[in-house]
């Protein structure tokens, strides 16, 4: 997901991404050590994406 998606959302919306997100992580986490997933980036760039929702999501707190 891209800056610029993420800076179009409402803080709610962002709130509500950022739970899903984690929740995806976790379950990627937990299904590659079970059984190794081929791309191994993928826990990678949802750690970046949560990383930058979250950045932007405080940016906007701030600023209200």
């Amino acid at each position: 997901m891209k800056a610029s998606e993420v800076r179009e959302m409402s803080v709610s919306d962002l709130r509500e991404r950022i739970e899903a997100e984690k929740a995806a992580l976790d379950t990627l986490k937990i299904n590659h050590t079970i059984s190794p997933i081929e791309d191994t980036s993928k826990i990678r760039k949802a750690r970046k994406d949560i990383a930058r929702m979250m950045t932007i999501l405080a940016e906007k707190e701030k600023q209200n």
